[in-house]
């Protein structure tokens, strides 16, 4: 582990003990916590996307808000849905936000998480797939999009209002692509995105239950990723993150909140999409448990990021104390490096 960053699910609603009551509650307390964590040194401030839910749903406003308001953060999301993406107006958008964050972006991106819609991207316009998880629509957007930000023309020009022949989308921002993510929750799709020459984010949970632990299943992802990224003749040095729930408990406060309940908390065997999946535990212990623990965890020790997800209903004070805590008294010995020392760069292959 090189970083750690937060990652905000963007949850809101006016229930009893939650400080993030409305939407408007969640955005601004998000670009809070990140300008907390970037005077801290962390690393990345990353956002959920879900559709259809009280949680955070259009990711480029907030990113752009959460950029101009910091200064060496990278920010980004895990995951934005393509199957909800115009895939050339997404292009748009995200050289915009290239450009005014100066290259300080990790989008991720995928076919997205089971969402509270059924076909809730048929409500956006996008219709026809043969996939009822709507794979195949994703997939073909996420092309779609490669291919604009990496400069193909894509309409005829008007002979009317300029020379003839084929347009592409505008602005272009050079580098893009290799700032572009895919979510992975099994192997075969972390095959994929090696093959693509793509970075990888994999999640807290794996649609994959042989009895082994999380950390395992998840080192072994990860390392079968970077395997298929050199066979596929890429080069360089990909980045790779993990997301865990980590609470260090140093206050009465965190003893409350998590002490109790999730100092004995384990991988959990469910079902999601269909699969019978892994889901990784709740980290809530004091610092040098939880030290001994994450050195442990095969995959935060292979990946260059990990992302810490926060209970943002608890408030942007709250959360950027945890993230404090963790900078403080945990992420120096795992190898941690902050902001001030320059952006994050993977492990060479």
């Amino acid at each position: 582990m090189r970083a750690f960053g937060f990652l905000s699910f963007g949850h809101y609603a006016a229930v009893p003990g939650s400080a993030t009551r409305t939407a408007g509650d969640m955005l601004r307390q998000t670009v809070e916590i990140a300008e907390g964590a970037d005077e801290l040194g962390v690393n990345g401030a990353y956002v959920r996307v879900h559709h259809f839910a009280r949680q955070a749903a259009s990711p480029i406003p907030l990113l752009t808000a959460m950029a101009a308001r910091t200064r060496r953060i990278e920010v980004g999301t895990g995951v934005i849905d393509m199957r909800y993406e115009n895939p050339l107006y997404f292009a748009e958008e995200a050289a915009a936000l290239d450009y005014l964050a100066d290259g300080r972006i990790a989008l991720g991106v995928s076919r997205g998480s089971p969402e509270t819609a059924l076909r809730g991207y048929e409500a956006f316009g996008y219709t026809g797939s043969a996939d009822p998880r709507g794979a195949d629509i994703a997939r073909d957007h996420f092309s779609r999009f490669m291919e604009a930000i990496a400069g193909e023309t894509v309409v005829d020009s008007d002979p009317q209002m300029g020379p003839a022949g084929r347009l592409a989308i505008e602005p272009r921002s050079p580098g893009l692509r290799d700032r572009i993510w895919w979510g992975a929750g099994s192997i075969d799709t972390a095959e994929w995105t090696g093959r693509q020459g793509l970075n990888l984010m994999s999640s807290t949970l794996l649609t994959e239950a042989t009895g082994e632990p999380l950390d395992v299943l998840q080192a072994r992802q990860i390392e079968q990723f970077r395997t298929a990224y050199r066979d596929a003749g890429h080069t360089g040095a990909p980045r790779v993150s993990v997301s865990r729930s980590v609470f260090p408990i140093t206050t009465e406060q965190d003893e409350m909140y998590f002490g109790l309940r999730d100092r004995s908390s384990q991988d959990q065997i469910g079902i999601i999409d269909g699969f019978r999946s892994t889901f990784g535990k709740t980290y809530a212990d004091t610092p040098d448990r939880l030290i001994e623990q994450l050195q442990q965890d095969a995959a935060v020790q292979s990946a260059d990021t990990l992302m810490l997800t926060i209970p943002n209903q608890l408030g942007s004070a709250y959360c950027v104390h945890i993230l404090e805590s963790f900078a403080k008294y945990v992420a120096p010995s795992l190898g941690w490096k902050p902001n001030t020392e320059g952006p994050v760069r993977g492990y060479a292959i």
